[in-house]
């Protein structure tokens, strides 16, 4: 099973990422504290790093191993985030990231959107998922607006680098057919 490599919305295009995209992900977010604050992984500091990434994104699709998009606004094309798709078995989990300029405007609540009802479209998967930290509201908040469900906390279940070296609590919020 494997997504449509173009998805578009009203106002976005999700697309696989290519190697020019390096610079402008470590431009739009990567190197952002503020944006990486709640991921797993530390800001990015230098392009190399966001071009090592970007060659695992490019990787990952072409051996079907994992769905990561970029987020792009249709008009003007300009990069705003990525969201990722991961299949496995009868259970397709998601992770995203937005740029701090673009938050609060529904984007990532839009770029979810159409991901999840694909998603809940192939009768082969029955279990969508997700994961915040307790802190992270607005991601919460993204994920209900799609009609996934608080299952609950998972405990100290994740480390964000920025925030702790220790394991923290994560809300997991699901779809089930």
């Amino acid at each position: 099973m494997r997504p449509p490599p173009f998805i578009e919305t009203k106002r976005l295009l999700l697309r696989p990422p290519v190697s020019e995209d390096a610079q402008l992900v470590f431009s739009a977010y990567a190197q952002d504290p503020e944006v990486t604050k709640y991921l797993i992984w530390l800001p990015h500091k230098d392009i190399q790093e966001t071009q090592r990434f970007i060659a695992d994104c490019i990787s990952a699709w072409e051996h079907s191993e994992r769905f990561p998009y970029v987020i792009t606004l249709r008009e003007g094309r300009e990069l705003v985030g990525m969201i990722e798709l991961r299949l496995d078995g009868v259970t397709a989990e998601f992770g995203y990231v937005l740029s701090r300029l673009h938050w609060g405007k529904g984007l990532m609540t839009e770029a979810l959107e159409v991901l999840v009802d694909w998603a809940n479209s192939q009768p082969d998967i029955h279990r969508l998922w997700g994961r915040c930290d307790v802190d992270n509201v607005a991601s919460a908040r993204v994920m209900e607006k799609v009609g996934l469900l608080c299952e609950g906390v998972m405990r100290r279940q994740t480390i964000h680098p920025l925030l702790s070296s220790e394991p923290r609590d994560s809300y997991c919020y699901s779809l089930v057919k």
